[in-house]
């Protein structure tokens, strides 16, 4: 491999410290090609060399030249064309196996013609500047789904590793990620493949710039959960999921150009390539964000200065990280971990967690990382074997293990080993004797921890030792800070919306909402107010969880989101559970409750606020309550048909499975005492309801369960007390954000988002009732909209109102006060969705007529018509002797307000056109469907000389998965055979023309019938499996990701 002769080596950090911004910048209007052109002068200046290539054969040639520099080796044409076909442009690989080989494989082996093998590497990681850079523009890529046109791509050592998207300055950024999306969709699986090894992309409009890993697509995950849904992870194609870079003080580099200087920098972005990516064995790609490199890297730093100095078991060996809860702490912990092990004089790192987190919340997470590094094992004996084993340099372990290990072994060789040891959150509080422990046995080691919440002075406890009360006594100096402020700036957790709900009936002060302090725990148990509380939130449960609005949830439609109930002691927790289940029995409520707890003690008013851990141990239970429990777990039993109990391992057991259920929103409501309340990570969940003193640490860690970012529906966290919590609230903001974090930290008011305000940078903000005026003034229902300016600002203004109704569903006031009804909403949806049809990109346009113009696609989802709806109007249509042509209108209208069911208009109105007095709608609706869908089917195999069989599996398959394949092989195996002395262009546009009406049938008819159906010829054969009416239809929506066209 070629090497330069090092004279001088540095540890440049990857992220800059501090960067002041260019001062001047030109005003002048600047196309999207002198953008492009002053990007590509920049990465000139910094060392990338530019290449001309326009195809796929260049692209190749350079690859080759490249990959024969890199590994000081000359491939013969044999050896290049063997290689080049089975290690890096395999037609059985898609993306997944290609972002593993640069992530992992990236030494391949190559078979020369003498018969020898050698290694050759795709990317150098150890020595990262010997890697060469080079940059390309306007790449045309042919024999994709429309021929494409690419901005920039920085290709290493030949392949194409970075992908930079540009728009002209003034154009949404956000029609940039929808460019990529389309690429990805179009043309990234075409011709040689070589773009499916983009890792990372980078969108700008020259004064926002955001980067983005090509996280493997809902299409690409591996069916892990038996049922043959798709496991859908958040991933790139929500635009929710892309990152800001930021210099080390957390201060976004938002401009292209300052951008370029930083992050397209050659060490930054090979460090980022070959040390800051990670491929889970989730087989997702994540890319680790500025504050999480930072905070590695002062981390690295710090072990190697305080071994250099001689400090390794003092206080100045160590340090601690703030970042704030959900802002992927244990990924950041868990990479520092691993490469400290790549420290040559570093003996062991020990990545230390609760037994809680590790047991149940993060034991995949770890061993995503490192295979094997964790287990759940309760002996010390796994843990002494490995710190015993040479082989083993990373170790996960808990507290609690680790004490257990030092308690029995007085004397031991690993205390003398240089050891890191980096305990992820490290607010725990049994913490302090087992400090205490550590620094008495462990004589050459550096100690690290990451916290969301700090023990300052001002919040620490009075007990315990006073030397070890706060984070920075117990681990040293703050080493880098991310607050929950800068999290919400970047857009990497949510803000809180709070209600304080008065639920003690005062005299005078009627349904006042200003809440009054209760001292007595007494009045706060009362029966009366329990009911009174249970009453609020079912009354309130659909709107404050969203229940009316729909979005996908791994590969599944579901409509809304789901709650906690924090509540302040077990015989409290007793109450409101059968207070709950009677109500909802009463109203015939579909809702599914469930609590958890276990021996903890009362809760008590400490300083720090710190929720005490309840362990896993139920004998520590009073009879009555061990008894509840039980009658509470047996219920769950019934509901999800399991077999949990309260022993010890059934305990356990239940505990895993309900935090699973949780996660997959199939709980709608968990009433927890302390349990869950800490660590526990749901993004379905979006709401909780406290009747609970909370403060400090504890209510920014209760809080924060609610703010874990999922999607374009969920815009914040929504917190209900019942109990004045407003000043804790506050405190403790205030301590973990800083003294002016209220205003981002909590949302606006009603009044604010309703009627407007001037915002903290002094711009007015229209509020919801103006822009509605504005609305209907300018465009009043059924009048056509003309130009395409107006047009545009139709479709803004239409993008804007939906992110406000949004907002306001979840204040208990905006009911009745929407102005526009039901049905006029409804039509001003079927008419953005019309402007979204004509100016939304045609295939093979790079640009749409506007593509400024950012579309909320997935908010009108939430108000998605489906099936069932459409069948209930016909009904109706019937049973008024089919002579009421204002339904028509109605159905006609519902249809358009409905992307989903566009593709199903014709067969809506074929079938209405059948009707007549003697039908039933619901049964001849199913009949009708699947007489339309065989001979659809049956056509389609005939026009295009399909293998009957062959394609009946596939579609079959499409709608059991909900997704239709048309990557890989799979398509070919419906094809006719072909001479193959044709040439293969024939072949693939044949393909495509396929592709293309398999599309068209699978949306016509997907969410139609039930998807256990077998499609045989001629007949529909059903196998045990009975459809209710009520849910003959499933819920319809855009195509991806509900019904998701995987490309």
């Amino acid at each position: 491999m070629s090497t330069y002769n090092i004279v001088l080596s540095t540890n440049e950090s990857t992220v800059v410290t501090e960067y002041e911004p260019q001062t001047k910048r030109s005003d002048a209007y600047q196309s999207e090609a002198a953008l492009e052109a002053a990007f590509i002068k920049m990465l000139g200046e910094q060392g990338y060399e530019y290449v001309t290539i326009h195809n796929s054969d260049a692209l190749i040639a350079n690859l080759r030249r490249q990959l024969e520099l890199l590994n000081s080796y000359q491939f013969t044409d044999k050896e290049w064309d063997s290689f080049f076909k089975s290690k890096i442009a395999n037609t059985n690989e898609g993306i997944v196996e290609k972002t593993r080989k640069i992530q992992e494989d990236y030494v391949q082996n190559l078979t020369r013609e003498d018969g020898t093998t050698m290694n050759i590497s795709l990317i150098d990681k150890k020595n990262i500047h010997n890697n060469r850079l080079q940059v390309i523009n306007q790449y045309e890529k042919n024999g994709g789904t429309h021929d494409t046109r690419y901005d920039v791509t920085i290709l290493v050592n030949g392949l194409p590793l970075v992908h930079v998207e540009l728009k002209r300055r003034g154009v949404a950024i956000k029609e940039a990620f929808n460019q990529i999306n389309r690429y990805q969709r179009d043309s990234f699986w075409a011709g040689c493949g070589l773009y499916e090894y983009v890792q990372i992309f980078v969108i700008s409009n020259g004064t926002f710039t955001k980067y983005y890993s090509n996280t493997t697509r809902a299409s690409h995950i591996k069916e892990n959960d038996g049922t043959g849904r798709k496991n859908s992870k958040k991933t790139s194609n929500s635009f929710e999921f892309t990152s800001y870079w930021a210099d080390g003080n957390n201060k976004v580099i938002a401009d292209l150009v300052d951008f370029t200087k930083t992050f397209f920098a050659k060490h930054t972005i090979l460090n980022i390539l070959t040390k800051y990516c990670v491929f889970t064995s989730e087989e997702l790609l994540l890319v680790m964000r500025p504050y999480q490199i930072v905070a590695t890297e002062r981390i690295l730093n710090r072990i190697e200065v305080s071994t250099n100095y001689k400090k390794t078991g003092t206080i100045e060996a160590g340090g601690y990280i703030w970042h704030t809860t959900g802002s992927g702490k244990t990924l950041t912990s868990f990479k520092t971990a691993q490469l400290a092990t790549g420290l040559p004089y570093i003996d062991k790192v020990l990545f230390v967690v609760d037994r809680k987190d590790l047991d149940y919340q993060t034991i995949k997470e770890y061993d995503r990382f490192e295979k094997g590094a964790a287990n759940g094992n309760k002996s010390t004996a796994v843990l002494q074997r490995q710190l015993e084993d040479s082989n083993s340099r990373i170790i996960v372990t808990t507290i609690q293990k680790l004490d257990v290990f030092i308690t029995k072994n007085k004397t031991h060789p690993i205390y003398n080993k240089h050891v890191v040891l980096v305990f992820d959150e490290c607010h725990r509080s049994q913490f302090g004797q087992m400090h205490t422990n550590i620094i008495k046995h462990f004589k050459n080691y550096h100690i690290f921890g990451f916290t969301g919440t700090p023990i300052f002075a001002i919040n620490a406890g009075t007990g315990g030792n006073p030397e070890l009360r706060t984070t920075e006594q117990a681990f040293g100096a703050k080493l880098h800070t991310y607050t929950i402020v800068d999290a919400i700036n970047d857009g990497n957790v949510l803000p809180f919306r709070i209600d304080y709900i008065n639920t003690i009936k005062q005299k005078d002060s009627g349904k006042d909402k200003q809440v009054n302090a209760i001292d007595t725990e007494e009045a706060l148990a009362s029966q009366e107010r329990i009911f009174e509380v249970v009453k609020y939130i079912l009354e309130h449960f659909d709107q404050k969880t969203m229940r009316n609005s729909y979005y996908s949830l791994k590969g599944q439609r579901v409509n809304g989101f789901n709650s906690m109930f924090a509540v302040s002691s077990i015989p409290v927790c007793k109450k409101y559970y059968l207070e709950l289940k009677k109500q909802i029995a009463e109203q015939h409520r579909e809702l599914t409750i469930a609590t958890i707890f276990s021996f903890a003690p009362n809760e008590a008013d400490t300083a720090d606020g710190i929720l005490e851990d309840e362990s896993f141990d139920t004998d520590g239970l009073d009879q009555s309550s061990r008894d509840f429990l039980e009658m509470a777990i047996s219920d769950y039993n019934k509901t999800f048909k399991t077999n949990f109990d309260t022993s010890s391992k059934g305990f356990q057991d239940y505990y895993k499975d309900l935090s699973d259920k949780v996660k997959k929103r199939e709980v709608d409501l968990l009433i927890v005492v302390n349990m869950f309340l800490t660590g526990f990570d749901a993004t379905t969940l979006n709401t909780l309801w406290v009747d609970k003193n909370l403060k400090m640490h504890g209510l920014i860690q209760a809080f924060s369960r609610t703010n874990r970012i999922l999607n374009s529906v969920k815009t914040f966290g929504n917190i209900v007390c019942f109990r004045d919590l407003e000043e804790a609230t506050n405190d403790a903001i205030a301590l973990f954000g800083d003294k002016d974090a209220n205003g981002i930290v909590l949302l606006k008011s009603y009044e604010d988002y309703y009627y407007g305000c001037v915002d903290d940078k002094g711009r007015e903000q229209k509020g919801y009732e103006e822009r509605i005026a504005e609305l209907l003034q300018k465009y009043p229902l059924g009048q056509p909209i003309v130009g395409e300016q107006n047009k545009k600002d139709f479709i803004v203004l239409f993008g804007n109102i939906l992110r406000l109704r949004n907002i306001l569903s979840a204040f208990d006031r905006f009911a009745g006060n929407e102005i526009l009804s039901p049905i006029d909403f409804q039509d001003y949806t079927g008419t953005y969705h019309d402007v979204y049809d004509e100016i939304k990109p045609k295939p093979g346009s790079k640009d749409s007529i506007m593509d400024d113009v950012v579309f909320e696609m997935e908010l009108v989802k939430q108000v998605e018509v489906n099936i069932d709806y459409i069948l209930m109007l016909v009904a109706k249509y019937h049973d008024g002797n089919c002579e009421d042509k204002e339904i028509l209108v109605a159905i006609d209208k519902a249809i358009k307000s409905s992307l989903q069911l566009r593709s199903k208009k014709e067969l809506i109105e074929n079938f209405i056109a059948t009707i007549n007095t003697s039908t039933d709608v619901n049964a001849d609706w199913q009949r009708f469907v699947r007489e339309q869908r065989e001979t659809d089917i049956q056509n389609l195999i005939t026009e295009e000389k399909l293998k009957p069989e062959e394609t009946r599996k596939f579609v079959e398959n499409a709608f059991r998965d909900g997704v239709l394949k048309t990557t890989g092989t799979d398509v070919d195996r419906l094809m006719p055979p072909v001479s193959r002395f044709g040439g293969g262009g024939s072949r693939d546009k044949k393909k495509q023309t396929v592709i293309e009406k398999l599309k068209v049938f699978f949306e016509k008819y997907f969410g139609l019938l039930n998807p256990a159906e077998i499609i045989t010829e001629s007949k529909v054969v059903n196998y045990q499996y009975t459809t209710p009416q009520s849910s003959l239809g499933m819920v319809a929506e855009e195509p991806a990701p509900y019904g998701k066209i995987e490309s």
